[in-house]
């Protein structure tokens, strides 16, 4: 039901222009019918998501790590300790096979719609920003950051001011790493990203595993990820540090697809587009097609559209339009969601696996996952 409720409103949403006031009412429209589906088809899950934060635990799960980041996991004779989940109770080295992941994706994709009342219904959202802050603290001149490390789960990481609210993402992600304890934090936090973007009607995300997860010794200074205060030279600034080209920021940008900004996190409101939950390219349409005027209120300055007055866009957003090498990217993307698609799954894939040193850790290929909503 879920998966037939977004193919609704991803077809309802290309019907019309998008300033149109028909395609207000028709997204408008969509979107109920969607939180319908929801309500009629809830989907269960075994346990009770745990009420303990997972911001700063475990400092010795680094060392434990070291194991878990080559592909091989050790585990000793116990009672739901680290051998509970797919591993069985098994004693000796474990290593997972792809139907191991599959089934923590299977996991996580039963969950993503469990709690109507969170933001547009679902967790996916945030568990692609979590996915995206950890990886995008990359310096590729000094190696270090990215997503081989999770350390967000430490202070002072967890507390940088980009990675507000993500405490929900990695909260939902630990009942997760309960039931498969084998898996690390650095590859619990990517598959997330990626099985939520597939399970949004996004793109196939090729995922591979190996990273390994570090202790706080290895959090990165505040100051990596992009200041949605900032404009087009902080953007070249942040993603060129991480080896991005100008392609790749517009792609990688497509992302404000989804989720919205908060208030009491961030400091904006709002969502991007009319469709928070569903990956398309509705986003560069709107950039292009809406008028945007700075919004009056009392928080930081961001734009409303002045159709509906109900999203809006960042300043950084609205570099992409304008800056003219930026602009061009946002056509072709708005033009073409296949394109965008296309794109975004090659630069996701690239921007997820910033600082892993495959080669070290595993031998595993790309493994390609099955959506639940397939």
């Amino acid at each position: 039901m879920a998966s037939a409720s977004r193919t609704f409103a991803r077809a309802a949403f290309k019907s019309t222009p998008a300033t149109s006031a028909l395609t207000i009412s028709t997204r408008n429209t969509g979107f109920t019918i969607r939180q319908t589906f929801r309500q009629q088809s809830r989907r269960g899950y075994a346990s009770e998501p745990t009420k303990s934060s997972s911001s700063g635990l475990y400092i010795s799960v680094g060392a434990l790590a070291v194991a878990g980041g080559a592909g091989y996991y050790f585990f000793s004779q116990g009672n739901g300790s680290l051998l509970s989940g797919s591993a069985g109770e098994t004693k000796g080295i474990f290593t997972p096979k792809f139907e191991d992941y599959q089934k923590v994706y299977n996991a996580i994709a039963e969950r993503l719609e469990e709690k109507e009342d969170y933001d547009d219904g679902s967790y996916g959202p945030v568990l692609v920003r979590l996915a995206w802050h950890c990886s995008g603290t990359y310096d590729k001149e000094t190696g270090t950051g990215g997503s081989n490390g999770a350390t967000m789960r430490f202070y002072p990481e967890s507390g940088h001011g980009a990675n507000a609210g993500l405490v929900a993402a990695r909260d939902f992600l630990e009942p997760i790493k309960q039931k498969f304890p084998w898996i690390t934090y650095s590859d619990l936090w990517i598959l997330g990203g990626v099985c939520a973007i597939q399970e949004m009607q996004g793109p196939t995300i090729p995922y591979r595993p190996g990273r390994m997860d570090k202790d706080m010794g290895a959090c990165t200074p505040d100051g990596r990820l992009p200041d949605a205060k900032q404009g087009n030279k902080h953007l070249r600034d942040i993603f060129y540090r991480m080896g991005f080209n100008d392609q790749e920021i517009v792609a990688l940008s497509g992302a404000h697809a989804l989720g919205r900004c908060h208030s009491t996190r961030s400091g904006f409101e709002g969502p991007w587009t009319f469709s928070p939950t569903v990956v398309t390219n509705e986003y560069f349409k709107l950039l292009l097609d809406e008028k945007w005027t700075v919004k009056k209120w009392d928080g930081p300055k961001q734009y409303e559209d002045m159709t509906s007055k109900s999203l809006m866009m960042l300043p950084t957003d609205m570099a992409l339009v304008s800056d003219k090498a930026f602009k061009q990217w946002v056509q072709k993307y708005a033009k073409d969601e296949a394109l965008f698609f296309k794109d975004f799954s090659t630069v996701v894939t690239k921007l997820f696996e910033l600082g892993v040193p495959f080669a070290e850790t595993t031998e595993q290929g790309p493994m390609v996952f099955k959506p639940t909503t397939a």
